[in-house]
This record gives C-alpha cells, sequence and structure tokens, in this order.
C-alpha cells in the first residue's frame, strides 16, 4: 500500500512541475517613443529673441 501512494504522489508531484514548467513568458513591452518634437516653441523663442535684439540695437 505504501508503495501505491508513493508512485501516486511522485505521478502527481511530475505531472504538476511538469504544467507548471510550460509557463508562456509575457509578450515583450513595446518600445518607449522617440524624442520630443520640435514644435513652433522654438519660432516663438527666435522670433522674441530677434526682436528683443533689435530693440537693443536700436538704444
Amino acid at each position: 500500500m505504501k508503495k501505491k501512494n508513493f508512485l501516486v504522489l511522485s505521478i502527481a508531484l511530475m505531472y504538476t512541475c511538469m504544467v507548471n514548467g510550460q509557463v508562456v513568458p509575457p509578450p515583450m513591452p513595446p518600445p518607449p517613443p522617440p524624442g520630443l518634437p520640435v514644435d513652433g516653441g522654438l519660432l516663438f523663442l527666435f522670433v522674441s529673441g530677434l526682436i528683443y535684439g533689435v530693440n537693443k540695437v536700436r538704444k
């Protein structure tokens, strides 16, 4: 009787180990987005600097 219990227990343990070993890993996350785009704020900064420079030259 002990051999039968040991056999059933060992088969159940091996089966659960095989089932846990076949877990599919999660998919790779998407790559991070590229850097920030250059927008109209740069143009505003350039124009304001140009106006400031013209005002300084006039004075």
